[in-house]
């Protein structure tokens, strides 16, 4: 996914920039970067933060830095922020996004007097890169981000840094969240609200889709009034916020506590304990377990400082390594008990199935799985998550095409079996919860994760879910 923080002040920047990008280590991704200007002008640092923590890749070098304006990132691919010297002047640019007509937009700027793009060791251009050359083809920074808005298909959000202050452009759709804070002498701007709580700043607003606001140390401009049309993506608060994070004011935590009451309300499968995989189904396995009065427990603890997020690597084996390795059971919770096991979703089945199997080892006798959002039927276009070049790496493609016995399936048909109500919607998450061994499945109803998000339905994108953009 990957986020970003950009800060100016009448005074140093530079801790608040470090803090603030650090914050949205939860993000995951592979490169750490940031970007300032002062007195000595542009400053920037890229580093690779696969296998280090940003805090501990930058600590060493941060006092080098001084400025009173930065921009920073966590990003998925790309290095970045960029520096860049355009017939706009001088600018540093970090984005976080998704572009799906990479090819399309590389020849518009070739038209344009565009004449190369840098490669990266995969071949791929830099998104960032990209973006930057089109927004230099118009005669204003602003001009430039409406234009880079409109010709983008997919998302893709914008901090670009001038030697006066910071252009904030969110993405068309409002996919991702944009939020404006101040505090005495200065203004910030980042993606996770978390980010900002511990640096003295207080919440100003959230930025629409499509809006593009310019900050400076003693005030905000908006430039351009959001767009009617917004698609929040809903598995911000599933999975990917972070807990203390607030978007369209609803916050993470208390969205999965009700995430968990509601499928509670309906459940009633006799069990010990309830438990959360670590970390973001623990919210939804409290709010399950106070609903039903039942014991919440911890019968296995991740272990934190080494291993990543199973998401991360893009090798299906490296996935199972981590995602079997990373808990570590507290058998005497475990053994003889009947379970209720709440994960914030099933995507390709590799950490439920290997975390089911380590509790039937450590003594469970039964292991009731309750996904918090629906089967995700259809990977993402629009953002980083599940991005996949083969769907049937998903657990819910997998199923149906053997029940189908056929992998020429149907948008139709894909939308039948996400269908709550229908029969094949039935056989599908028997057949899952066969396939992964688990004593009964039962996932969260489309309509009771709208509810516990709280935000108006046609606000949200749930195109994972049941493919309507």
């Amino acid at each position: 996914m990957g986020g970003f923080f950009g800060v100016v002040s009448k005074n140093d920047c530079v801790a608040d920039l470090y803090f603030g990008v650090d914050y949205h280590s939860h993000l995951g991704a592979r490169r750490g970067g940031i970007s300032v200007y002062g007195e000595n002008g542009f400053r920037r640092s890229i580093h690779n933060i696969e296998n280090v923590p940003f805090r501990s890749k930058f600590e060493r070098e941060i006092d080098g830095f001084q400025g009173n304006i930065g921009i920073g990132c966590i990003s998925d691919y790309e290095p970045q922020p960029l520096l860049f010297s355009s017939n706009l002047g001088s600018f540093s640019i970090t984005t976080v996004g998704r572009v799906k007509n990479i090819p399309e937009l590389k020849e518009k700027c070739f038209s344009n007097g565009a004449t190369h793009f840098s490669e990266m060791s995969n071949g791929e251009i830099n998104i960032t890169e990209l973006m930057a050359a089109l927004i230099s083809q118009k005669m204003t920074i602003y001009d430039g981000l409406v234009y880079a808005q409109e010709a983008v298909k997919g998302s893709m959000s914008v901090l670009l840094m001038t030697k006066q202050g910071i252009y904030c452009s969110r993405d068309k759709y409002g996919r991702m969240p944009m939020v404006i804070a101040k505090k005495d002498g200065a203004y910030c701007v980042t993606f996770e609200s978390s980010a900002y709580m511990n640096l003295g700043y207080e919440h100003v607003k959230d930025l629409g889709p499509g809006e593009i606001v310019y900050i400076t140390a003693d005030s905000y401009k908006v430039l351009k009034e959001p767009n009617k049309e917004m698609k929040m993506c809903s598995f911000m608060w599933v999975y990917y916020g972070y807990p203390t994070s607030t978007y369209e004011g609803q916050n993470v935590e208390l969205m999965r506590n009700r995430c968990g009451e509601l499928l509670a309300q309906r459940d009633q499968v006799e069990v010990d304990i309830v438990a959360g995989v670590p970390d973001s189904g623990i919210a939804h396995a409290i709010g399950y377990a106070n609903e039903r009065s039942l014991v919440f427990a911890r019968p296995f603890i991740k272990y934190t400082p080494t291993w990543a997020r199973s998401f991360m690597p893009q090798n299906q084996k490296e996935r199972q390594l981590i995602a079997g390795k990373k808990l570590i059971p507290v058998k005497e919770l475990i053994k003889d008990k009947r379970m209720l096991l709440i994960d914030d979703s099933i995507v390709r089945g590799t950490q439920l199935g290997e975390t089911t199997q380590f509790l039937y080892d450590s003594g469970a006798k039964e292991v009731h799985v309750r996904p918090a959002c629906p089967p995700i039927m259809f990977g993402c276009k629009f953002l980083n998550f599940s991005r996949t070049s083969n769907e049937m790496s998903l657990m819910s493609r997998k199923v149906i095409c053997e029940l189908e016995n056929s992998e020429a399936i149907s948008v139709e048909l894909l939308k039948e079996y996400a269908d709550e109500n229908s029969a094949k919607h039935r056989m599908m998450v028997e057949a899952i919860c066969k396939k992964l061994n688990f004593t009964s499945l039962e996932f969260v109803k489309l309509s009771e994760l709208i509810e516990a998000i709280g935000v108006e339905p046609q606000k949200l994108c749930t195109y994972c879910w049941n493919g309507e953009e």
